[in-house]
């Protein structure tokens, strides 16, 4: 069938479904909202309309809450409703927008390559969709991917919901294969398209009124992708884009994405000589010295917290038989993302992650209820299988540490051990300098166990949430297979979102296993597990942490804590000297034939928290000069009110080079003006010149 022809059999399929079904008997319903309560009619009244009359941000209206579900605000309402107006504002309003937004893209690729659309969902920095077509997409593309979408958006097309059963969904889609294949797997007897223009698209919804509220929208980049994922599937074209309700938020957000290429931790990390990666090893990091230290920094400060809050650290094998991956359930949930191999005729597989492995240690430590809780922690490197196109740096790896945990505990101690955890997390994400969003992801559809389990797990975790006194946020079906989990995302410097920790309640673990514990009775009980992760992957925070601080790392986490620059080659003694009165710290000394100024543009460069000047006058005194360390200022400090300024920020782990100035004692100090500073220095090193060519000149003896 021509393509042509599809879109035109959709269309006809549209209008006669809708024009058959039949409109339904209404009466009069409550509906409440914030700002008062409406008499309305069932199947007749709309949020819309109910939005018109009571709302005074009514024209910001993007999508409606009803009864705690996303609702369209032209869809009647069927009973009695309490409803909530949402818009841009809104993280839920947000998402609609951006899925909407996917569908104007959807058409948009339709009209220009005829192509077979299969998945358009809203991300956390916008929307993409994914195609089917006979050629990959180019950049050459974007340009009139663009004029389609601004048209679209000038027709201002509504956007229309039809319920529909699955035999009338597999008519329309027939010629689709993609869509073919997702509705026989996902619906079971009736769901849901959307139409705007020609495009109709199977969709759960809701979506924005029109497309008219979408003010600018642009096209991002492209990728290729696997459908649903799997490597042995087509290859389909994905195309990212971002859109939003006006066009000065869209100049604002390509300005913070412009400041994000330049502060990609990939070009931060080559910079500065902290990690590369091989062909010989895709996906895999190498740490050179310098991010190694970052690394073990992170590692260091989990260890600390550790010892203080009872965690005992353990080291788990890497490889384990599949007959383990059977028990836990991976075998047959996640074998797709592990790398799998034969050994002395035995099935085997690297480890994804750290579970199964603490489930068989803590059989073999025959715990009685006096052990518990017991908090097993493991940094042991996972290995994941990602396909190579989600390959990222350091933010998607498939060789990598987590600040893993388990928690091994009595069901009447889950509450208390939740909000540890949580308090836990607030410690570590506060001295990184995040703030952060928590969420409750929920039973996916595909899971292990009994609902009733599931169940009472959220129940628990959604009392520990409540009892935290934190704002939190719910999100359907996407927990892991064995138990529901908190999901914590930060927030960095440019507003970007990345879920990073984790807090994970598992009734399903302990039951495969058989784990028991010996009860205060004396009979065995079954444990609870807690899933617990702060940093989530080292490598992924490390690449966070880089983009969030643009490479200034906090001193304690710099492996660039201290340049010290000698004026002169006659000061080179007296800068080894302050290097090794450092010599407990990251130091180095810049002995080079460059100038001053060069000296101090590398250190810049290479973001040393402490660039150190010393001259002639610093030498005799034992002085340093500390350039730049506060409000523009150069600070002279003796050598030793130096070391412990530097010492007790890094030990303190506080955020900036000049907060440990409270450290050093005031005597002796003194602080100059940068340009003065500046100004001292060329004339000291002016002043030596003079004098060396005076001497030279008059034959003066030295003494």
């Amino acid at each position: 069938m021509e393509f042509a022809q599809y879109i035109s059999k959709r269309v006809q399929i549209f209008d006669r479904i809708k024009a058959q079904q039949e409109k339904k008997e209404s009466e009069k319903i409550k509906i409440k909202t914030v700002h008062g309560e409406y008499s309305g009619m069932s199947y007749e009244t709309t949020p819309f309309i109910v939005s018109k009359e009571l709302n005074p941000n009514h024209k910001e209206l993007l999508v409606a809450r009803v009864n705690q579900e996303l609702f369209d605000v032209h869809r009647p309402l069927e009973k009695d409703s309490v409803v909530e107006f949402l818009t841009f504002a809104d993280e839920d309003g947000k998402k609609v927008f951006w899925h909407s937004s996917a569908h104007i893209l959807g058409e948009a690729c339709e009209n220009t390559f005829s192509c077979h659309l299969c998945l358009g969902p809203p991300t956390e920095s916008g929307f993409f969709y994914e195609m089917e077509m006979d050629r990959a997409v180019t950049p050459e593309d974007y340009k009139p991917l663009k004029k389609e979408m601004k048209k679209i958006l000038k027709e201002n097309q509504r956007f229309e919901r039809l319920v529909m059963t699955k035999s009338e969904l597999l008519e329309m889609f027939a010629d689709n294969p993609l869509k073919v294949e997702l509705i026989q797997e996902k619906v079971q007897d009736r769901s849901t398209v959307y139409r705007c223009g020609p495009l109709i698209d199977f969709c759960l919804g809701p979506h924005i009124p029109s497309t008219g509220l979408v003010k600018a929208i642009e096209v991002l980049h492209n990728s290729s992708s696997f459908f649903l994922g799997d490597s042995n599937r087509p290859v389909l074209q994905r195309v990212y884009g971002i859109s939003f309700p006006s066009k000065e938020e869209m100049a604002q957000h390509l300005a913070l994405l412009e400041e994000a290429k330049k502060n990609n931790h990939r070009k931060i990390g080559s910079d500065l000589d902290l990690f590369f990666f091989s062909p010989m090893s895709p996906g895999s990091c190498f740490f050179l010295p310098k991010g190694a230290f970052v690394y073990n920094a992170l590692m260091t400060l989990m260890r600390e917290h550790y010892k203080k809050k009872d965690f005992k650290e353990v080291i788990t094998p890497n490889v384990y038989t599949n007959e383990l991956w059977k028990i836990s359930g991976h075998l047959e949930k996640y074998k797709e993302d592990m790398f799998c191999f034969q050994a002395d005729n035995t099935e085997m597989a690297l480890k994804p992650m750290n579970c199964p492995g603490h489930c068989l240690l803590f059989e073999h430590l025959s715990c009685s209820y006096r052990d518990l809780p017991l908090r097993l922690a493991d940094f042991g490197v996972l290995h994941r299988n990602e396909v190579s196109g989600a390959l990222t740096g350091l933010t998607r790896v498939r060789r990598f540490q987590q600040d893993d945990a388990h928690i091994f505990l009595s069901s009447d101690m889950v509450a208390q051990e939740i909000q540890l955890c949580l308090d836990f997390l607030e410690e570590v994400y506060s001295l990184l300098g995040f703030e952060y969003s928590v969420c409750l992801s929920t039973r996916p559809e595909k899971y292990i166990g009994k609902v009733e389990v599931w169940d009472s797990a959220e129940a628990q975790l959604k009392q520990a949430l409540e009892n935290s006194g934190i704002n939190w946020s719910i999100n359907p079906g996407d927990g892991a297979f064995y138990g529901p989990k908190i999901d914590i995302s930060v927030r960095d410097a440019l507003g970007r979102k990345h879920q990073c920790g984790t807090v994970q309640l598992d009734f399903q673990l302990p039951e495969r296993f058989d784990l028991k514990f010996a009860s205060a009775e004396g009979s065995p009980a079954r444990p609870v597990m807690i899933h617990r992760a702060i940093l989530g992957s080292v490598e992924r925070m490390t690449g966070i942490l880089l983009e969030h601080y643009k490479g200034r790392l906090p001193p304690w986490l710099n492996p660039n804590q201290v340049m010290v620059i000698p004026i002169t080659g006659g000061e080179a003694d007296y800068a080894k000297e302050v290097k090794q009165e450092l010599h407990a710290m990251e130091v180095s000394v810049d002995l080079s034939e460059c100038t001053l100024n060069k000296k101090i543009l590398n250190a810049e460069k290479a973001r040393y928290s402490y660039i150190i000047i010393v001259g002639k006058k610093e030498a005799e005194r034992k002085e340093v000069s500390v350039r730049n360390l506060k409000d523009g200022k150069t600070i002279v400090l003796p050598l030793s009110q130096a070391h412990r300024m530097i010492s007790e920020t890094i030990r303190r782990r506080l955020p900036q080079p000049a907060d440990g100035l409270k450290y050093a004692t005031k005597e002796g100090g003194s602080t100059l003006p940068v340009h003065l500073s500046q100004a001292l220095v060329c004339l000291e090193k002016i002043v030596a010149s003079i004098k060396e060519k005076f001497i030279e000149t008059f034959k003066i003896k030295r003494v």
